[in-house]
């Protein structure tokens, strides 16, 4: 799983028929703490997120097994927003 926060969103008039009505959103990846990480995604969203919320995505086969993916061209996948992350930092 990705920890990943919304950043924008991609426009493409002309796509695979398979994707048409499907929300694709670019997303910057983040760690634990909040704190970006290199590099951008972009994701088919499966759970209405919106922009600049902090968000869980899978990649590969994970991502063909979200909700509304099967037998479709997609690599990474939206499949859940974030409320919080909480560390235990103890060791």
């Amino acid at each position: 799983m990705i920890l990943a926060r919304v950043v924008g969103t991609v426009v493409a008039t002309r796509k695979d028929p398979r994707l048409e009505g499907k929300k694709l959103l670019v997303l910057k990846p983040v760690s634990p703490q909040g704190q970006d990480e290199s590099g951008y995604v972009v994701a088919v969203d499966t759970v209405g997120a919106g922009f600049r919320e902090t968000v869980l995505a899978v990649a590969g086969s994970s991502a063909r097994m979200a909700e509304g993916c099967k037998d479709k061209p997609v690599d990474t996948a939206i499949v859940g927003i974030v409320d919080t992350v909480t560390l235990d930092e103890k060791r």
